[in-house]
């Protein structure tokens, strides 16, 4: 992190007052859809229980070496980047479980992590891949 980014955080934070809102996890999963009008009822609902989501978290499975399977996986985890984006979410967890072709899984997880940095959402990759 640079001192510029550091000093822009320090300076945010020191201008700020705590806040009685608790951070969530939200599963990929649980979610029932990636609509902006779904999106934005859970977001009312979640900031009426007091809850913020914190991180939003996705297991993502790239088993098929076809070059259309895993451009829809890629496509299902850019929709979920914008979703955490929506939310407030400032990070979004990839669990990969399955690779078969390592090349173009980073290539495709290099290009999220693009969009995840555009979003502003922070991309983490755990599993056999890396980005």
């Amino acid at each position: 992190m640079s001192t510029t980014t550091t000093s822009r955080v320090e300076r945010a934070v020191a201008a700020s007052e705590p806040a009685d809102v608790r951070p969530v996890e939200l599963t990929a999963s649980a979610l029932a859809s990636t609509a902006p009008a779904y999106l934005r009822e859970l977001k009312t609902e979640l900031a009426a229980e007091g809850t913020q989501p914190a991180t939003l978290r996705a297991e993502a499975c790239f088993a098929e070496d076809c070059p259309l399977s895993t451009q829809r996986e890629a496509d299902r985890l850019r929709d979920l980047v914008r979703a955490a984006s929506f939310l407030g979410a400032g990070q979004f967890v990839v669990e990969v479980t399955d690779v078969a072709d390592e090349t173009a899984v980073e290539n495709a997880l290099a290009a999220l992590a693009e969009r995840a940095e555009r979003e502003g959402v922070a991309l983490h990759v755990d599993g056999p891949v890396t980005v």
